[in-house]
């Protein structure tokens, strides 16, 4: 059958897909809308598949604190070119995969991406569908929850980087600005754990190896790596955890007398740091 002009259009209007694409697919489906909605949705399943090693270091973090200040969520929704970033769609559907996540309160990424929408498809569907509108892979790089008795967020200017930081026992003291000047810290300096207890073994053992490593190709005793080793992984320490990073602020104090110079016993529960690129 003939496929006219209006055709083309209302399907595009309904998917949001290209003219070309709405065009051929309406022709391929001999003018049959809802088969050529299921050939738009193959060829983003298609697109998917293909590109689905590709990188993506460009996309969008969002940020959201509950209105008690109890909870917050983190979002990181990633594409392959910066020109994609700044596309409606895509930033659109960042706004919906954080607005589901407020209001649905998925535990994991996995629950977020199965979330149902209004047309009964979940949100995985919707981003495959984009997918094959954009010709790029996307990618929900992260989905994280910090819970405290009170949360921070910080975005970063570049849309790329966003912190949670969740803070205890700060009593009747407000703690909003420290607690916005530690998300930047954290965005900064990229601290692995908030303290050494918080450090993965597999971190610390290779952080032993490598110091005994520099100490042999120095020169120094075998019976003296462990101890060279122990005391860089120290060092490691003290560059690395939160509690014991300086102050970018103020280096004569670390994070943990920050704390402490702010409210006696305020302590970080938790922080996640997502960035893209």
């Amino acid at each position: 059958m003939a496929i006219t002009a209006q055709d083309v259009n209302r399907l595009r209007q309904e998917t949001g897909a290209g003219m070309m694409d709405c065009k051929k697919a309406l022709t391929e489906a001999d003018g049959d809308f809802e088969k050529a909605k299921d050939i738009l949705r193959k060829q983003g399943q298609k697109i998917a598949n293909k590109r689905a090693d590709n990188t993506t270091s460009e996309g969008i973090v969002l940020t959201h604190v509950s209105p008690d200040g109890k909870t917050g969520r983190v979002v990181g929704f990633a594409c392959e070119t910066e020109p994609v970033s700044k596309v409606v769609d895509f930033q659109n559907l960042a706004m919906a995969l954080m607005d589901n996540a407020v209001a649905a309160k998925p535990a994991t990424k996995e629950d977020l991406l199965a979330l149902p929408q209004a047309d009964g498809r979940s949100l995985q569907d919707h981003i495959t569908d984009l997918i094959g509108k954009l010709g790029e892979k996307l990618d929900v790089t992260a989905y994280e929850v910090v819970t405290a008795e009170q949360v921070v967020a910080y975005n970063h200017s570049n849309g790329k980087l966003g912190v949670l930081v969740g803070l205890n026992n700060a009593g009747t003291t407000d703690v909003a600005e420290v607690g916005k000047d530690i998300a930047m810290q954290i965005a900064a300096m990229k601290p692995v754990a908030i303290d050494k207890d918080g450090v993965d073994s597999s971190i610390v053992e290779r952080e032993i190896e490598i110091g005994k490593d520099q100490a042999r190709a120095e020169g120094k005793p075998e019976a003296m790596l462990e101890k060279i080793a122990m005391g860089k992984l120290q060092k490691f320490y003290k560059d690395n955890t939160l509690l014991n990073q300086e102050f970018v602020k103020d280096s004569s104090v670390t994070i943990a007398q920050l704390l402490e110079k702010t409210s006696k016993g305020l302590t970080i529960s938790a922080f996640k740091r997502v960035a893209i690129g």
